[in-house]
């Protein structure tokens, strides 16, 4: 009763002694450890434990690239650095942050620009953590640059001046990380993980740098400096990287070793991965006994069954090597069963499989494999555009070798006897029949099995079985024949399955439904009725569908020569496969090939028996000389040009200046040296991009109409290239259009032009009148008229005055220009829509506008 009798007069004392610690204004013994005390145990505890929190989530969903050389610190850097006020995603951050600055705003103690309260650097300190982590380094770089303003004396310096360094790595400020960091390590005073910290860091900036040699020494002091067993192990496995890209095998060897040797010390997947580096840095194929004992002890230990994507996938490396290729092909495989989650793995073992296929000249199953090498890369991957370049090549392959193979098998069939053909076509409907029987048997085997299993439900089960194959009734009421409705339905689900069946044995046989309804209905069974045989079993079903025009065949014979040379040119050029590529030739010239393949071949076929056989490569020569000495082929082999010389341009050089020609409305100019280039680089792969380009001028020129016949060529004489399909394409959208635009009597357009008939653009003329119109604008200032010199046909060209908006002001300046003192322009104007010089352009038909007057 006492103790409670002297409560009320203590309780006030309490609550005025508390009310005057809280105070951060006064400098007294109370109050900087009253609010030390909160800020530490209360506040900071808080916010350091919902910043771990943050860390492991960081850790948990990081998955390092082992393909490249690891980063010193487990976080993924997948967005933009955020700004001063933006907000991170990670909530347990956003409290850290929050812990950090309630501890700033509600115990700071800032008295006369000190600071009293011992505990605010570490707030600080896990301010800047909080946001550095949540990717926010700007605000975090402030946080830690105002430690080392404000707490200099704090013991928490160094630890905030690595910090510091990380957030100047991250913002990519790696030249001053180096700099404060090889200050900082001078110090002696340095405890171990700062010491450590440092060091790593050190080494990132160093590898960020391409200053790999300069990384390891830190690495190596970090390694000893560090308690931490994962940062340990993960030194080592990235001083082992380095040394890798170094080239210092025999060092790499060893650091993966020691990450091997640490064992449970190390996490698993550096240990796994130390070991497909090890056999990276070494040739295994020198001691493949002492390989083949470790992995197969590997393969053996349960812990290593997560990482069987790896393990496999070194054992088809190690049999690749050994060109062993069917074990590699297994192992591969297995590698991409195991359900690996690491991309590039899974690309490389996919892009090995289709090099072993692309090597075997099996290239269908090549290019299904280099598909999915491509869906599993990184599209700004250098090794991404390499590998579809290669898969684009592969395409050709296939289309091309489709079109041999299907053409060839018609123009065979189209050359035999009837008797012949009928032969071959019994020959494949036979096989049909064949394939249609035994799926039709796998079929009925299935169906068997699936009766077996419904009659018999307990057959697969685990359960035990009386001779009657039912399950004994645990009571009298759950028995199946028990219940009369259950029964009932049974029956009827009977009939439904199986139909009305005799009690006999083989009752499944399906002839006894057949019985049933002729004994039940008494009476003989109808004769079955004769089925109509299916037109793909008949031989007049193919025979009918043979071509046999010779317009037809000699399109597919055209078509099928194409084929084979662009398969040659493939064989030859970007597969280096000389004796595919001579075969495909040889076919091209002995199959009455299209003119304009049989030069082209010649100069190929002569390339490739340079290597491999010079006399019939010396005996093309001279044919390529004697019979077309004005092309381009006959004057390289004759020498009087010589091949990729730098004096006589290439064909790519003409047709680069031809193109600029044509820009420049050089129309002429550029047809000319196009005819001649048709002739000289005859064969050529560009001679397509002529033609083309020639398509285009001839428009420019003389109008839809010879734009359509110049398409309709190149369409016809190039039907497997690029540039037919763009051609076929204008023919099929852009020429519909020109050819339906029509000049228009409406003078309401909005937008005119003044047109000046002269000759050429450097003629006085021509050039005095330009200088006249430019300069009378200039001077008036019609900011929106511009002037032009457009080309209409061979003789007559046009300067025009374009971006004026009437036909009324059209007609207005046209009188100003000519009765303007200093100007007084005397040729001929004439006023027209811009959709009407559209017309006259496309159609050439200026003089049809004349004589409308509109």
């Amino acid at each position: 009763m006492l103790k409670i009798k002297y409560l009320k007069y203590l309780s006030p004392l309490v609550l005025l002694f508390v009310i005057v610690a809280c105070s951060t204004k006064k400098n007294t013994f109370v109050n900087r450890n009253w609010h030390a005390l909160n800020t530490q145990y209360n506040t900071l505890y808080n916010g350091d434990l919902a910043l771990q929190s943050g860390i492991n989530e960081l850790k948990t969903g990081y998955s390092d690239n082992f393909w490249e050389i690891l980063p010193i610190e487990r976080m993924q850097i997948d967005e933009e650095a955020f700004l001063p006020g933006q907000k991170g995603k990670n909530k347990n951050f956003d409290r850290a942050e929050e812990k950090a600055t309630k501890a700033i705003q509600k115990h700071s103690m800032n008295i006369k620009g000190k600071e009293k309260n011992m505990q605010m650097d570490e707030a600080h300190l896990l301010l800047g953590k909080a946001r550095y982590y949540d990717k926010r380094f700007v605000p975090a770089l402030e946080a830690f640059n105002y430690i080392l303003y404000k707490y200099s004396n704090s013991d928490k310096i160094y630890e905030a001046k690595v910090w510091r360094e990380k957030t100047n790595i991250r913002l990519e400020n790696d030249a001053l990380a180096v700099k404060n960091l090889e200050l900082l390590l001078k110090k002696d005073k340095l405890k171990p993980q700062v010491k450590a910290d440092a060091n790593a860091m050190l080494a990132q900036a160093y590898i960020n740098l391409e200053e790999k040699e300069k990384a390891i020494e830190p690495l190596k002091i970090a390694i000893g400096s560090t308690k931490l067993n994962e940062e340990r192990a993960r030194y080592h496995f990235i001083l082992g990287q380095i040394y890798q890209s170094l080239q210092y095998n025999d060092s790499a060897y060893s650091k993966f070793q020691e990450v091997i040797d640490m064992k449970r010390k190390s996490p698993r997947n550096y240990v796994i991965r130390a070991h497909a580096k090890q056999a990276q840095v070494v040739d295994a194929t020198q001691d493949t006994v002492t390989f083949l004992k470790k992995y197969a002890k590997l393969f053996k230990d349960r812990e290593n069954r997560p990482y069987l994507d790896v393990l496999n996938f070194e054992m088809g490396l190690f049999y690749d090597h050994l060109n062993k290729k069917d074990q590699a092909i297994k192992f591969y495989n297995k590698s991409l069963r195991a359900g690996s989650t690491d991309a590039y793995l899974q690309a490389s073992a996919y892009r090995n499989l289709a090099t072993i296929y692309f090597d075997r000249t099996q290239y269908v199953t090549a290019g299904q494999y280099y598909d999915s090498t491509l869906t599993r890369l990184m599209k700004k991957n250098k090794e991404y555009f390499v590998i579809s370049k290669k898969r684009q090549n592969l395409n050709d392959v296939i289309k091309f070798e489709g079109v041999v193979k299907h053409n060839d098998s018609i123009l065979y069939l189209s050359s035999i006897s009837a008797e012949d053909q009928k032969s071959f076509f019994e020959k494949h409907i036979s096989k049909l029949k064949a394939k249609e029987e035994a799926r039709i048997a796998l079929e009925e085997k299935q169906k068997e099995a699936q009766r077996n299993t419904e009659d018999n439900p307990n057959l697969n089960s685990g359960m035990p079985q009386n001779p009657s194959g039912f399950n004994l009734p645990q009571d009298k009421g759950s028995f199946y024949f028990y219940t009369p409705t259950t029964v009932a339905y049974g029956k009827v689900e009977f009939q439904k399955l199986w139909g009305k069946r005799a009690l006999k044995e083989n009752w499944r046989w399906s002839i006894q439904t057949e019985e049933v309804k002729i004994a039940e209905n008494n009476q003989t069974p109808e004769p079955k009725k004769e089925e109509a045989i299916p037109e793909q079993y008949t031989t007049e079903f193919y025979l009918k569908q043979l071509p046999t025009s010779p317009v037809i065949l000699d399109s597919l014979a055209r078509e099928r020569n194409f084929a084979n040379y662009q398969l040659g040119v493939i064989y030859k050029e970007k597969f280096v496969e000389l004796e595919l590529a001579t075969s495909k030739f040889e076919k091209v010239l002995a199959s009455t090939p299209e003119e304009r393949l049989v030069l082209p071949t010649l100069y190929n076929l002569y390339q490739i028996y340079q290597t491999t056989n010079p006399s019939k490569a010396e005996t093309l020569k001279n044919n390529i000389v004697l019979n077309y000495p004005n092309t381009r082929y006959a004057q390289i082999l004759s020498g009087q040009i010589v091949e990729n010389s730098t004096v006589t341009l290439t064909p790519t050089e003409v047709y680069n200046n031809c193109y600029k020609s044509y820009t420049n409305q050089e129309f002429s100019s550029a047809l000319a040296t196009i005819d001649q280039s048709l002739s000289q680089f005859a064969g050529d792969n560009l001679i397509p991009k002529f033609e083309l380009l020639k398509a285009s001028v001839l428009g420019k020129l003389q109008g839809v109409a010879a734009y359509k016949k110049a398409m309709t060529h190149v369409v016809e004489t190039y039907p497997e290239s690029k540039e037919a399909t763009q051609a076929q394409d204008i023919l099929k959208e852009s020429i519909p259009k020109m050819e339906q635009m029509a000049i228009s009597l409406d003078t309401t357009a909005t937008s005119w032009k003044v047109l000046y008939k002269v000759g050429k653009k450097e003629d006085p003329a021509t050039v005095q009148l330009m200088e006249k119109i430019n300069k009378y604008i200039l001077e008036k200032d019609y900011s929106k008229f511009k002037v032009s010199y457009d080309v209409y046909n061979e003789t007559e060209n046009f300067v025009v005055i374009h971006g004026i908006s009437s036909r009324e002001f059209s007609v207005y300046l046209v009188e100003l220009l000519q009765t303007t003192k200093d100007y007084k322009i005397k040729t001929p104007a004439h006023v027209i829509s811009s959709e009407n010089y559209a017309v006259i352009q496309v159609h050439k038909n200026f003089n049809q506008f004349l004589e409308l007057k509109i």
